[in-house]
């Protein structure tokens, strides 16, 4: 069994910063992809940033020169650095890992339950 986790939602006025962080743990083989989604209320999730396994980045343009995504491999964990957040940055935040998982042959993708990110003066 596979488990993915974030962690360092909250609330933050504009311009401010926050970190989320994103553990994957269980009987993992090896994690590949690695990224970060957020979705607004009533509309579909959508890609902020993603992390390959020899470090590619891949950002949405709405994130580029705020965001940084970054991953230890040692600890099975990505990171999301957050800075300049606008209110329009609200959303709820998920982390999705493409993991092979132990007694498994190939990889699946595991989704963890979402961080709430407010943004608001």
């Amino acid at each position: 069994q596979v488990y993915v986790a974030e962690s360092g939602g909250g609330s933050v006025q504009p311009g401010g910063s926050l970190r989320l962080s994103c553990a994957a743990s269980g009987n993992i083989v090896s994690i590949g992809l690695m990224s970060w989604y957020r979705r607004f209320p009533g509309k579909e999730r959508e890609l902020v940033a993603s992390i390959t396994s020899s470090g590619t980045t891949n950002y949405a343009d709405s994130a580029k020169g705020r965001f940084t995504i970054s991953r230890d491999d040692r600890i099975n964990m990505v990171f999301l650095q957050m800075n300049i957040l606008k209110p329009d940055d609200t959303a709820t935040y998920y982390c999705e890992a493409i993991v092979r998982p132990a007694g498994v042959s190939g990889a699946n993708n595991f989704w963890g339950q979402g961080t709430q990110v407010t943004v608001s003066s």
